[in-house]
């Protein structure tokens, strides 16, 4: 069985430490910073890093490849649509990649960046998305149009409803609030703003979430849903607007949110 924990890093990044006890290997997700994975490895010594698994180019992502590669050996592997120094194995659609002798299916969700992948571990039904899907949310678009992202959404909120999903930052109160604006009389929201805001004062993380929770409380997966297109249209000016339409209305909103 493995586990996994998310080391903080920087103001508000999670790194995904994924630990393998039968075999004492461990691989991470995103180490924009080499410190936390290395602290942890100093406190256990007896494990190794044999993998880094990166979802896109973005320093806070991978500024802590190089060193962790250098230091460990570890294998590395990342979009093959973008660069990255020290990347061993360039991933694209369709692609598998076996980690921790599990078998992860590769998915290209681009939007935040163009060639921004996703890792789907299909039998333990996780999810590691970047910044791409946030608990509640979804990332800016540095590099991708608004119809990118909503396709990559909507790729990601195809798989199963139970899928757990770990996301690159503790985003998800700003998110909820976010929300809340769009869809204020939407219980589910505010029954998770307010559990979410109890656990960020007590020093709990948020993450991860669940593609069914996020399908009920994330406008960004609810664009034809008519409380959230009638709060676009009251916002922008009624008019008839495809799903991606909406989609974009509300990512220029939270822009500026």
């Amino acid at each position: 069985m493995i586990q996994i924990d998310a080391l903080p890093a920087f103001t508000d990044n999670y790194l995904w430490l994924l630990q393998d006890a039968a075999s004492r290997c461990c691989a991470v997700v995103d180490p924009g910073d080499a410190a936390p994975v290395l602290a942890w490895l100093d406190a256990h010594p007896d494990w190794r890093l044999s993998d880094i698994l990166l979802t896109h180019h973005h320093f806070d992502h991978v500024g802590g490849v190089e060193q962790l590669k250098s230091i460990t050996g570890a294998r590395v592997v990342g979009p093959a649509r973008e660069t990255i120094a020290g990347c061993d194995q360039g991933l694209v659609e369709g692609d598998a990649v076996e980690v921790l002798g599990l078998r992860w299916q590769v998915l290209e969700i681009p939007g935040h960046t163009l060639g921004h992948i996703a890792y789907f571990q299909a039998e333990q039904l996780w999810l590691f998305c970047g910044d791409t899907l946030f608990a509640a949310g979804c990332g800016r678009l540095f590099e991708g149009t608004p119809q990118q992202m909503f396709e990559s959404l909507q790729r990601l909120a195809a798989l199963p409803e139970q899928t757990q999903v770990y996301c690159g930052h503790e985003y998800t109160l700003n998110n909820l609030r976010f929300a809340q604006a769009v869809e204020p009389h939407n219980l589910v929201i505010a029954n998770r703003l307010a559990e979410v805001s109890q656990w960020r004062a007590a020093g709990r993380i948020s993450l991860p979430s669940n593609l069914a929770l996020e399908w009920a409380t994330n406008p960004f997966l609810r664009s034809t849903e008519p409380s959230v297109t009638e709060k676009i249209d009251e916002r922008d000016g009624a008019r008839q607007r495809t799903p991606a339409e909406v989609f974009a209305r509300l990512r220029a909103w939270k822009d500026q949110f």
